[in-house]
């Protein structure tokens, strides 16, 4: 079994499960995991929201439930935050969603789709800011030759694309299975930073994610989106909330380098991917600013997908065919300061049902009096 890389240097927050026990939240200390649930912070949530969460996380007492390098059951590092995603944040991923909608999701389509406007646009608006005059004039100029898409409308339009990517505690964690809705035959990872934002809309820290994607199903049509994203196990967030301090801030962030690895299972197949921070198209604060404020209110915070650069062109069975999952395959999603999120690719309906809900989780916590 494989483990997290967590940088020892940075203060760490997330949740495991123990048998018999349920959900507990643990911090890193001197590469052990310390339990430092409590009847004063016994969710993450609650941990979050408070105003010295820096300093709590530091000095809680706890029990040391053993080594960073043992076995855990690793959960996703949030509770009851909403699970929120932003879409097309990055130039070069914009082009391969106006591509899946240009194929109607037929991936054998997208290659000669790909030749014949891909460069074009994509070069057309690496740099160009969302939302200014200057990406006003392409969208014109783009509509007049025929070429404007929705896509194209939040990638460089006023508005960022936000959607639920996942119900409340429905995300899975490390070392978990992910899950492809049955219907999909072109899907692919998404590697991304995800934000973890308070209910007065305060970015406390960061974590990795796999906004685990069905080309085919939104590329049909955008008002299947919700059908493309959110299923069982389709969204996995960890290995934990590594909280901004003297050693970590939004800049890291900013510049933040992930690299994705997909190996398959029984074909020998390797993928290697990467998404850089700095190419993002819109600031993470304004993604932030955009998803949470007056006009909507989340009491209980919300982790927030950032989008990623990252999209597979690479050929897997066929010239022209691209890249799409087999089950079996292995997903790592890395980062120098986030440590690394790894998952194995299942369908849905295989992967274990999703069971343990908010009430559940009330339950349990009032079961250990830490209500």
């Amino acid at each position: 079994m494989t483990h997290p890389k967590l940088d020892p240097n940075g203060l760490w927050l997330g949740r495991i499960n123990l048998p018999s026990v349920g959900p507990v939240i643990v911090t890193l200390r001197d590469g052990q995991l310390i339990d430092i649930t409590s009847q004063t912070a016994p969710t993450v949530r609650d941990i979050l929201e408070r105003n010295d969460t820096v300093d709590f996380v530091r000095t809680a007492t706890g029990k040391a439930l053993g080594s960073l390098d043992s076995d855990h059951d690793w959960l996703a590092p949030c509770d009851f935050q909403a699970v929120k995603a932003c879409g097309v944040t990055f130039a070069g991923s914009m082009v391969e969603r106006v591509i899946e909608e240009q194929a109607a999701g037929d991936p054998d389509k997208a290659a000669s789709i790909r030749a014949r406007i891909g460069a074009r646009i994509g070069d057309s608006l690496s740099n160009i800011i969302p939302g200014s005059d200057e990406a006003a004039a392409v969208k014109l100029a783009l509509t007049k030759e025929g070429l404007w898409s929705q896509y194209l409308e939040v990638g460089i339009g006023p508005d960022a694309e936000v959607f639920s990517k996942a119900q409340v505690l429905s995300s899975m964690g490390f070392g978990d299975e992910v899950g492809l809705h049955p219907i999909s035959t072109w899907n692919n990872p998404e590697p991304e930073v995800v934000l973890a934002v308070t209910s007065a809309g305060e970015i406390k820290g960061a974590t990795l994610g796999n906004d685990v994607n069905l080309r085919d199903v939104e590329g049909r049509s955008a008002l299947l989106l919700s059908k493309a994203k959110d299923n069982n196990a389709s969204c996995s967030i960890g290995p934990m909330i590594r909280l901004f301090d003297d050693s970590f801030s939004m800049d890291d962030v900013r510049q933040a380098e992930l690299t994705l690895t997909v190996t398959g299972c029984d074909d020998g197949f390797e993928l290697t991917g990467h998404s850089s921070m700095s190419k993002i198209s819109r600031d993470p604060t304004d993604l932030v600013r955009q998803t949470i404020g007056r006009h909507h209110q989340y009491p209980d915070g919300l982790m927030l997908f950032l989008g990623t650069l990252f999209a597979p062109t690479q050929d897997r069975d066929t010239p022209g065919g691209g890249f799409t999952h087999k089950l079996g395959d292995v997903v790592t999603v890395a980062c120098p300061e986030l440590g690394q999120l790894t998952n194995t690719v299942r369908l849905s309906t295989d992967c274990s049902e999703w069971t343990f809900g908010a009430s559940a989780l009330m339950r349990n916590l009032a079961g250990r009096d830490l209500l």
